[in-house]
């Protein structure tokens, strides 16, 4: 659920403003155009999926997504990026949207999706697949994608690749991935006695530390969690995933969470806010409220994404050397999400090519686009936390020997969490109507002495078997 904010929720922002890149696009010998700018299918390497784009093709493609005015980084680099593209494909004119705070909110992209206005490429989340196919929104790419027009392909992790693959079929390319880990406070856990080098690896490790950072006083919490604004439930969801547990059934069908395993994780939840005190007075927490208070060194630790921290020193003027990070604890599995991608159904397949072409220079390329560490540095752009880390193999190493090389921050404060990867997750379906669910779980725990678990899991069972009915 990301980005900038919580991963899966998109957040209200001002009406969409529309900018346009357009660079100079020069006529190519022997290539015909549509009425829409597209070459038409004549010459023989466009006439094939499986061939790249010929760089005489002609083509003007809309892109979602181009960082607004006020990130001026951000756009910088986008410029420059589709300055170095336009070398290659010189006459691939890049359209840019540009809208203010996040891409796009919920209701506007529903509506987007059914009046079929998205973009040639259009941004989305890990898990707006299924919604995507329900509108017939996405350009089947399995036959355009492959070693010749993605060279880095089998460098790319395959359970990131997975979350855009629907019945065998490929339907974009990612540009972003997260996995959720334990995010601490280094001062408070040295006044604390606790060593920040090795941050706890179980839920009674974190139960024992949580107890140790809260006795510090002063209104400091020792562990924080979220029970408000679908944020609760997707917390519930990686602590489940932290123990080997499930919330949906391999089915897809069924809740899960209503077991040994779920219980577990509420009385430990419980036991931690009302028997050690440990969790603070103020609750029904969303995303945003325990960033602030490990910023102000108010909270020792919480579940989070490597991203969470760019938030914290960018917009809350925390220092990268306050916080370091573990995997997340229990370490069955955790969470994972991400951002990439799609390209609209029914565009001509030279927009088809023109769009892989540039999604692979700008964000599946190792040492270009998003991950020319050099520049970003220059730029003053935070470089060297562990991800966004699409790599495996050859590419990851060359990736990360770039980010230490680059690093603006310590990257040894995330040497325990790059050291003990614990494998990802994705998100159940009906991710959304299941975290709101599951909020009231958290939020009983968390604001109720009393609270019945077993009550608190059942009703929710039944709530969730009723969502996933509707599917």
């Amino acid at each position: 659920m990301r980005r900038a904010r919580f991963r899966r929720t998109r957040r209200a922002g001002a009406v969409t403003l529309v900018s346009a890149l357009t660079l100079t696009a020069l006529a190519a010998c022997g290539t015909s155009s549509s009425d829409d700018g597209d070459s038409g299918d004549g010459n023989s390497a466009n006439a094939n999926p499986a061939a790249p784009l010929d760089p005489r093709t002609k083509v003007t493609i809309t892109i979602d997504c181009m960082p607004p005015a006020a990130k001026k980084a951000e756009l910088k680099e986008w410029n420059e990026d589709v300055k170095e593209f336009n070398k290659t494909y010189p006459n691939v004119t890049v359209q840019g949207r540009s809208t203010p705070g996040q891409c796009l909110e919920p209701p506007r992209f529903t509506a987007m999706l059914k009046a079929k206005s998205q973009p040639d490429v259009f941004y989305t989340y890990f898990t707006d697949l299924d919604q995507v196919l329900d509108n017939d929104g996405a350009q089947d790419i399995s036959a355009y994608v492959n070693d010749r027009t993605v060279p880095l392909l089998k460098d790319i992790d395959p359970d990131v690749l997975g979350s855009l693959k629907k019945d065998g079929k490929l339907y974009g390319l990612p540009t972003s991935n997260y996995r959720m880990g334990l995010l601490i406070n280094r001062s408070l856990f040295e006044q604390a006695g606790l060593d920040p080098d090795t941050p706890p690896a179980t839920w009674e490790d974190v139960r024992t530390a949580a107890k140790k950072i809260a006795g510090l006083g002063g209104g400091v919490a020792g562990f924080g969690e979220y029970s408000a604004g679908n944020t609760g439930g997707w917390h519930f969801t990686a602590q489940m995933y932290s123990l080997g547990g499930e919330v949906v059934d391999a089915s897809g069908t069924k809740a899960a969470f209503n077991d040994e395993t779920g219980k577990q994780v509420a009385r430990n939840l419980h036991a931690m806010r009302w028997d050690d005190d440990a969790m603070g007075k103020t609750q029904l927490l969303k995303w945003g409220d325990l960033q602030k208070q490990i910023a102000t060194d108010k909270l020792g630790m919480f579940l989070a994404a490597p991203d969470d921290v760019t938030y914290m020193v960018q917009q809350l003027g925390a220092k990268y050397e306050n916080f370091g990070m573990g995997p997340i604890p229990g370490g069955r599995n955790t969470l994972a999400g991400g951002n990439n991608y799609m390209i609209k159904k029914g565009i001509s397949p030279d927009k088809v090519k023109a769009a892989i072409a540039w999604l692979n220079f700008k964000f599946t390329t190792v040492g270009k686009g998003q991950y020319d560490w050099e520049r970003t540095k220059a730029d003053s752009l935070p470089v060297g936390l562990p991800q966004p880390n699409l790599w495996l193999n050859d590419s990851k190493a060359k990736d990360d020997a770039a980010r230490q090389q680059f690093a603006t921050m310590p990257v040894q404060n995330f040497k325990a969490f790059m050291d003990n990867p614990v494998p990802g997750k994705a998100e159940p379906p009906k991710a959304q109507e299941i975290y709101k669910v599951l909020d009231n779980v958290m939020s009983g725990i968390l604001t109720n002495k009393d609270a019945d678990i077993d009550k608190l899991l059942s009703t929710a069972e039944t709530q969730v078997n009723q969502v996933l009915a509707n599917r």
